[in-house]
């Protein structure tokens, strides 16, 4: 690692990369490969690559709340969810959320991937070539960038799910795998699934989502533990002498000039450490990845975005880009609990809550065994209309809400309330449920030494958006946080999924051979019984996937944009952004995958390979 004095010595460098998490490590280990190319990366937390909580698998949620190892946000109050404020975590320091994020591996839907598409000829009236530089999306689907390995000893329930892994390359950095823990549980719920209806999923990597499958995780089966964005594309190379990797390191702007056209040029980064500001400058570019939370504050406070708000902030308009911090949209879901029989023979996680066990199974690990070798592995993702018979009711009552007040939205939520409809008429498989062994859910606490499986009811096709949906810098000091709104449940359909995705969650519950091996519902209870008690339960306890993107999307200017095809910031010569937020509109699927894939695909874009 550099220090400070390293930094200042050298002055300058080509490429100055803003956030050393997921994209911002992925690009700058790419960009290195040429030794010609000088880069410093900026990341304003700290090593974590030595951290047994961030590498060790299944210590789920430990980091959240710990100051050395995440950021801990809050949205404004939700005004149609109870004024609850959101509390949004974000991984700190070396490879960002890709170090306390669940490991699930997942790509998008192709269903999605063409809707992107539809999204901007619908908005934008594009060029076929346009279409295809943007594709972003479709880049995540076919890269094969990370390195898959097969279990050593596969099980034959596998067979299936190991044939759909195999289109995920063997020659990355990024490890994936089956984590080697039991997996009698997962397989007694895929069986349930499966005789409701649901099928195995055709081709999950390769975009046909729609059914259920076991997924890898970012699961290092040699030394098993987490990889991700620090192990994979930093410490490999952290010995290359032009990768410059500065901690503690957080940016304050991008010092900026005008060229004698008018447009904007980036000179240099200013940024604080220790307490004091410093800058540094920049050569070539300067790469914007500070996460789909951040990015859109630091154009801000250097003087690009809606010119009314940067006036209320008191910072110098270098360029009125109105489209900076809009378009922010999320994903959220409601977690249910099921307590298991006593005589189930099978370790979950609800074993680590008696820390003599806890200690043990931390011994077990270190031989390859044990509880911290399980994963999130089974995905499901159907259409509303599979989780409910009443979701075409559902939706026909959104249509008429939406059509009422359609000549009020701006061209561009027109044009993604058009895609979110046609959504609806392909039905895409928006509605997601995730299987864990262990409790994750509230407000009722587990009995001692009992064990649970979750189900995570996930909504990744939500309509609650309002383009000006708030997530923009409230002062010039960067060390406060912009002001985070979005809009949660806004839709009243919303919520009417998640109370059938709630009853779709009980079906599978009930069918064997799951229902088989579970003693009685935890969370919410059998008392949540009626659709007004369970939409009460889901006000109260819904949470966000923190999976927020599209402040920054990749649009045309006029139509809202904030990045070119070439992920380059409008009105300027040389600041790209490469993160969740270039995305226009959120996708079904757990985006870590796509973030990796973003980051390749900024490096080939400044490299000039990109084959899109």
């Amino acid at each position: 690692m550099a220090t400070v004095k390293d930094v200042l010595a050298k002055g300058s460098f080509d490429y100055v990369v803003i956030g050393g998490g997921t994209a911002g490590l992925t690009l700058a280990s790419k960009l290195t490969e040429n030794p010609s190319n000088s880069v410093l990366v900026l990341e304003a937390g700290n090593d974590t690559t030595s951290n047994a909580d961030i590498l060790r698998p299944a210590s789920y949620g430990v980091q959240f709340g710990n100051d050395a190892l995440s950021w801990t946000y809050k949205t404004v109050k939700q005004s149609h969810a109870r004024n609850r404020e959101a509390v949004w975590m974000r991984g700190k320091g070396l490879g960002g959320s890709s170090g306390i994020n669940f490991m699930a591996y997942v790509r998008p839907s192709g269903d999605d991937v063409d809707g992107s598409i539809q999204f901007e000829l619908v908005v934008c009236k594009l060029t076929h070539m346009f279409v295809q530089t943007l594709n972003v999306l479709s880049f995540s689907l076919i890269h094969p960038y990370p390195s898959f390995v097969p279990p050593s000893h596969p099980n034959a329930a596998f067979d299936v799910h190991l044939k759909a892994a195999q289109k995920l390359g063997t020659h990355g950095p990024l490890k994936l795998s089956y984590p080697p823990a039991s997996n009698e549980i997962e397989f007694a719920a895929l069986e349930a699934f499966n005789k409701i209806g649901v099928p195995i999923a055709a081709d999950p990597f390769g975009g046909d989502i729609k059914g259920v499958w076991m997924t890898p995780n970012t699961y290092d089966p040699v030394s098993h533990t987490r990889s991700y964005a620090a192990t994979a594309y930093y410490l490999p190379h952290r010995n290359r002498p032009n990768y410059t990797v500065l901690l503690d390191a957080y940016v304050a702007r991008i010092i900026t000039k005008k060229t004698t056209n008018g447009a904007v040029t980036a000179s240099g980064v200013e940024f604080l450490h220790d307490g004091k500001k410093y800058a540094v400058s920049a050569n070539k570019e300067v790469i914007v990845s500070a996460g789909g939370l951040k990015s859109a504050q630091i154009l801000e406070l250097s003087g690009i975005g809606r010119k009314e708000v940067l006036e209320k902030i008191n910072v110098p308009v270098q360029v009125d880009l109105r489209g900076v911090g809009t378009n922010v949209q999320e994903h959220i879901f409601h977690s249910m609990s099921w307590e298991l029989k006593d005589d189930v023979p099978y370790d979950t996680l609800d074993i680590l809550r008696d820390p003599k066990v806890a200690a043990e199974q931390i011994k077990l690990h270190s031989t390859g065994s044990g509880v911290y070798t399980s994963g999130m592995l089974e995905f499901c993702f159907v259409p509303p209309e599979m989780v409910s018979p009443d979701a075409p009711k559902v939706f026909q009552r959104a249509k008429e809400q939406i059509l009422k007040n359609w000549d009020s939205y701006s061209p561009e939520l027109q044009a993604q309330y058009k895609i979110q409809l046609d959504r609806i008429d392909r039905k895409a498989p928006g509605s997601e449920v995730v299987v864990l062994k262990g409790i994750f859910s509230r407000p009722n606490a587990p009995g001692e030494k009992k064990k649970h499986i979750t189900f995570f009811n996930c909504m990744n096709h939500a309509l609650s958006r309002v383009l000006m949906s708030a997530k923009h810098a409230t002062s010039s000091d960067p060390l406060k946080d912009p002001e985070y709104d979005p809009h949660y449940l806004e839709m009243e359909a919303d919520l009417d999924i998640m109370v059938e995705q709630l009853h779709f969650a009980r079906k599978i519950a009930s069918t064997s051979p799951l229902k088989d091996i579970i003693a009685v519902e935890l969370n919410p209870g059998p008392k949540v019984q009626t659709d007004e008690q369970i939409r009460d339960w889901i006000l109260n306890q819904f949470e966000s996937t923190w999976h927020t993107g599209c402040a920054c999307s990749m649009l045309p200017r006029d139509k809202g944009g904030v990045v070119d095809t070439q992920l380059k910031v409008y009105g300027t010569t040389n600041i790209r952004v490469a993160d969740l937020s270039i995305i226009p509109i959120q996708v079904a699927c757990h985006p870590m995958g796509l973030v990796y894939a973003i980051g390749e695909h900024a490096a080939e874009v400044i490299m000039g390979t990109s084959q899109l």
